[in-house]
This record gives C-alpha cells, structure tokens and sequence, in this order.
C-alpha cells in the first residue's frame, strides 16, 4: 500500500516540478526545479526496485543539469529581480487538461493493464549486462520510454529558448 501512495506523491511532485520549470522566469529556479524533479524520477525507480536505474538516473541525468545550472549562472543575469506574470491563462488551462487526462490514465492504468505479463523467462546462462538489458527492455520498457521522451521535450524546449533569445538580440 506504501508504494501505491509513495508513486502518487512522486508523480504529483514530478509535476509540480517540471511545471516549475516550464513557467518560471528565472533561469536558476527553473534549473533547480529540473533537478529536483530529475531526483524525484529516479525515487520513481526505486519504488520499481530498480536501483541501478535510479542511480544511474542520479548521477548522469542531474549530473548534466547540474552542468546546465553552471552554465546557467556564467551567462544569464541571476542577481537581477524577476516579476513572473501570467500571460499564457490558455496554456496553463491546457497544461492542467492534460495533466488531469495523465492523471486519471495513471489511476486507470493498473485496471487496464492487470492481464499483462510483462516478465518473461530468463535465461541462467545470460551475463549481467545481457540480463540487465532484458529486464530493462521487457519490464521497465515503459519507463525506459518515456524518461526518454522527456528528455527529448526537454532538449527540444531548450533549442527553442535559446533561439528565441538569439532572434531577440537580433544578428550582430
């Protein structure tokens, strides 16, 4: 029963954390925030008794944002105030439909899913790392798939300011 409320509480701070980082004005809120729901993903994988998945999940991926907030504070003013106002009311209606869909997708998942066997039989003589890469691809597929699939939203929102910000400086 504790995992099923640990998972809950995991998602709603994920959310809430990449929120942050999607709205945010101030670059380092909006980085920390990316780390702090990067360290909450891998409790994710804990919870699937994933460890090494989690760990690695730790290390290289907060390992990189932790280098992206170095970045961060070499090239954008951090000292200067930030008034964060509210102008896309649209998005954010958007964003809680979707969350809210997300949500009850994730409630109705079990339901679903429950005929689903996702473990198959594995075999004594694989290594370690042949082992590791069949549970990673039958059990945790799903997971393995979309920590991907953030990964790359967040690459893609990451091109996108940065070139919002280059065509404002315009050419010089």
């Amino acid at each position: 029963m504790y995992e099923i409320i640990a998972f809950y509480l995991f998602a709603a701070v994920i959310a809430a954390m990449f929120l942050i980082t999607v709205f945010s004005k101030n670059a380092l809120y909006s980085m920390s925030a990316l780390a702090a729901g990067m360290i909450f993903i891998s409790g994710l994988f804990f919870l699937l008794d994933a460890e090494f998945i989690g760990v690695v999940q730790i290390v290289v991926y907060t390992g990189a944002i932790m280098a992206l907030y170095a970045f961060g504070m070499m090239f954008f003013d951090t000292a200067r105030e930030v008034k964060e106002n509210i102008t896309a009311k649209k998005a954010i209606y958007t964003l809680w439909i979707l969350v809210s869909v997300l949500l009850v997708f994730i409630v109705c998942a079990p339901i679903i899913g429950s005929n689903i066997i996702l473990d198959a039989p594995m075999d004594k003589n694989l290594s370690n790392t042949a082992a590791l890469g069949f549970v990673m691809f039958t059990k945790y597929l799903a997971a393995f798939e979309l920590t991907a699939i953030m990964l790359l939203v967040a690459m893609m929102a990451g091109i996108i300011l940065v070139s919002r910000r280059l065509d404002a400086g315009g050419a010089q």
